[in-house]
């Protein structure tokens, strides 16, 4: 169970955030504070307290929190963004996470090792964690080491076709695994009960579990019918101006 979420306004320096889709047009921020405020809002209806920071203006990228540290019931560990407009963002998260751990329960990746915590899907005392663009071999086996101190496993999983792990396979507890792409058919998944995002919602993959509910983004109805089928409460919320830069539900926030 949770009790903590970690969130961070966007700033007006959102519309200049990394995209690999730049059809979808630039972020509207005016919109996309509704959002968020929506999504935080979603948050603390499944019972956590959530921690909400102001805007960073010069990191465009900043309110996907997630990728800036994974938060464990053991330890925290500060990550080292493999994007290099990113990388500032974790100075300001340092006092945060301290806020929270103990000092001698936070731990860093240091270069050359690079990790995005978008990359990084928790299942039990697993870790698994994508081989990505953005996270690299060395910055795996410094995870693997810091999480091997506090009891942990760490399971890596190559990947090429998505941005991060989590962009396309995503655990709702309960065995259940949401997979779209590569990850359908992937072998490291095969004891999980997968359920098969269709091609035209492959975005809708990246679903968060909270407490009981799963939170859904608003416009995948299939994805929304597959969820509700497992049993879980639902709670669909609209990503649209996040989308535009490559974020996603679990991106927008840190949930421990």
């Amino acid at each position: 169970m949770f009790k903590n979420v970690i969130a961070r306004r966007p700033g007006t320096s959102i519309t200049e955030g990394i995209t690999s889709a730049p059809e979808l047009g630039k972020p509207d921020h005016q919109l996309a504070l509704r959002q968020h405020q929506a999504y935080c809002q979603a948050l603390e209806s499944c019972g956590v307290q959530v921690t909400v920071l102001p805007p960073l203006e010069e990191y465009p990228d900043s309110c996907f929190v997630e990728d800036t540290a994974v938060l464990t019931t053991r330890c925290a560990v500060i990550t080292n963004p493999g994007a290099p407009s990113r990388r500032g963002e974790v100075d300001h998260m340092v006092d945060v996470i301290r806020s929270f751990y103990p000092a001698d329960r936070v731990e860093f990746i240091r270069d050359p090792g690079t990790l995005e915590g978008g990359d990084v899907m928790m299942v039990g005392d697993t870790f698994y964690v994508g081989l990505s663009a953005r996270t690299n071999r060395e910055g795996i086996e410094q995870f693997a080491r810091i999480l091997g101190r506090n009891g942990f496993k760490v399971r890596a999983v190559p990947l090429s076709q998505v941005l991060h792990l989590k962009t396309g396979v995503n655990y709702l507890e309960g065995g259940n695994l949401l997979v779209s792409g590569e990850f359908v058919d992937h072998p490291e998944f095969a004891s999980f009960n997968r359920i098969v995002v269709p091609p035209e919602e492959a975005y809708g993959a990246n679903c968060i579990w909270v407490n009981g509910t799963v939170i859904v983004p608003q416009g995948y109805p299939t994805v929304e019918a597959q969820v509700r089928d497992l049993g879980y409460r639902v709670i669909l919320v609209d990503t649209s101006e996040f989308r535009k830069i490559d974020g996603g539900l679990s991106c927008l926030s840190l949930r421990f």
